[in-house]
């Protein structure tokens, strides 16, 4: 048996490893092989003590025959895991290892329903719903943006953007192109459009009614914590959109820092464009878009870069799998649209691309964290440009025109559309959005102040952080 206790006992607690002095209370070990067996299989080890102690197990044979009895009297449906008895340091210890199976597994005492049980990092937790469909989604082959939403046709999608995002590569865009892609799909006799399709091309409308979490939110924080903002942005475009949009955010938030070669200086971004791409398009197509209330988040820090994305990984896969190429695609629309568009190359082959362009560029390699019901990458900025230009505060220099100048200066409070353009003087609407509003919004000056409905009849504007940095820059802040 290649299984080497002695390596296996020096390591922590994990998404696929737990411990036990013995084996009360039973039901916890029944639970902790039930998690095992859904999420990514694992190994108990018993005899184990709190503080790494070996206290070994007395009558191996007798508990070895009471566990097998338990797991196959409460687990449902029939599963078998190897059982071994191992020695280390004179004392006889049990080792479970539990292979990943499609499930779901369930305590039967519990039901199909309560009884589900996965494993987030070193804990043992009850399944919600949404992770109990998703296994079952695995079983049937299916991911959750090829299912169908039958309340929606071709007409909630925007013919406009996939023409201009797929023209160029397939001419004009057919609706049996569309069922292709996968954006369509048959059902109940016609056509509806996915939650995929919805995802990456709904109609604005819809995907808010549908889908109002399939966004990304930015946030700049002022030092280490997310105590103080200094800059945020909710993109709800497009899932597409925000590939181009986050690395302006990233941009308008982070210094460049010099480097010398030689007599040639060259200015070098804090955080790598490549990695943050890369760490990006991985998050937004394997984001769990199932899970209600949580989304894409990118977050600026004094002293790192996190993005973080809902849901774990895929069900079967551990980080390591990761790190060695191995590549579970959740979300198979999104990942088609985006490799037939050349925003993502061959599949599982992203965290060697990051490696080696760290490597290569001298950054930090980034570290994945799978935290609670969530999957975190965490950057590090450029050992140099922490030594040369310390990003504590960030030194934001937007485009200011006179038309915008002059909008920062008369929105000192929060205020609707039509009163700002009453003390601007302007009564065109749309030459007040073009020369005034778009481009101050764009610079990241000035923000909804209910920007998760941006068309509300509620809506206002406000200055941003950075708006007000440049009113107390100009001398201008009261």
């Amino acid at each position: 048996m290649n299984f080497d206790i002695a390596r296996i006992i020096t390591l922590p607690e994990s998404k696929t490893l737990e411990f036990k002095q013995n084996i009360s209370p039973l039901k916890q070990i029944m639970r902790t092989i039930v998690a095992f067996a859904n999420t990514a299989g694992g190994i108990i080890v018993i005899g184990r003590g709190d503080q790494g102690e070996i206290v070994g197990v007395d009558d191996p044979l007798a508990v070895e025959e009471q566990l097998a009895n338990s797991v196959a009297d409460s687990i449902a449906p029939m599963i078998m895991p190897d059982i071994d008895i191992v020695s280390l340091e004179g004392k006889s210890m049990l080792c479970i290892r539990v292979a990943h199976w499609p499930g779901p597994f369930y305590l039967e005492s519990e039901g199909k329903e309560h009884g589900v049980y996965i494993r987030l990092g070193s804990t043992t937790r009850q399944s919600g719903p949404e992770f109990i469909a998703e296994i079952k989604r695995q079983q049937s082959n299916k991911s959750f943006d090829q299912l169908p939403c039958p309340e929606y046709g071709i007409e909630s999608l925007d013919h406009q953007l996939i023409q201009e995002e797929f023209g160029k590569i397939i001419g004009k865009v057919k609706e049996q192109q569309l069922i292709s892609l996968g954006l369509l799909t048959h059902f109940s006799g016609r056509n509806v459009v996915t939650y995929g399709g919805l995802i990456l091309f709904g109609r604005h409308d819809v995907r808010q009614m549908v889908l109002p979490d399939a966004r990304v939110s930015c946030a700049r924080f002022r030092g280490k914590n997310k105590a103080h903002f200094l800059d945020r942005l909710d993109l709800e475009g497009s899932i597409l959109d925000t590939i181009k949009q986050v690395p302006n955010f990233i941009a308008r938030n982070t210094r460049l820092f010099p480097k010398i070669a030689g007599m040639v200086r060259e200015d070098i971004p804090a955080y790598p464009d490549f990695v943050i791409r890369e760490i990006l398009v991985n998050s937004i197509v394997h984001c769990d878009y199932s899970l209600i209330g949580m989304r894409v988040m990118v977050g600026i820090f004094s002293d790192r870069l996190e993005i973080q994305s809902p849901g774990i990984l895929p069900f079967g896969m551990t980080l390591d799998d990761f790190k060695s190429g191995v590549s579970r695609i959740r979300n198979r629309v999104l990942a088609r649209t985006f490799k037939e568009l050349g925003i993502m190359e061959e599949w599982g082959s992203g965290y060697k691309r990051i490696v080696d362009y760290c490597a290569e560029h001298g950054y930090p390699v980034p570290v994945w964290q799978e935290v609670g019901p969530v999957l975190r990458v965490i950057v590090a900025p450029h050992p140099e440009a922490e030594e040369s230009s310390p990003h504590v505060t960030p030194h934001v220099t937007p485009h200011v025109t006179p038309h915008v100048n002059k909008l920062l200066v008369n929105c000192r409070k929060e205020l609707g559309r039509g009163e700002l353009q009453k003390r601007i003087g302007v009564k065109d609407r749309k030459h007040f959005y073009e020369a005034y509003l778009t481009p101050a919004m764009n610079a990241g000056l000035i923000e909804f102040t209910i920007p998760d409905k941006p068309k509300s009849k509620f809506q206002k504007y406000r200055l941003t952080a950075i708006g007000w940095q440049w009113l107390k820059d100009q001398k201008k802040f009261i």
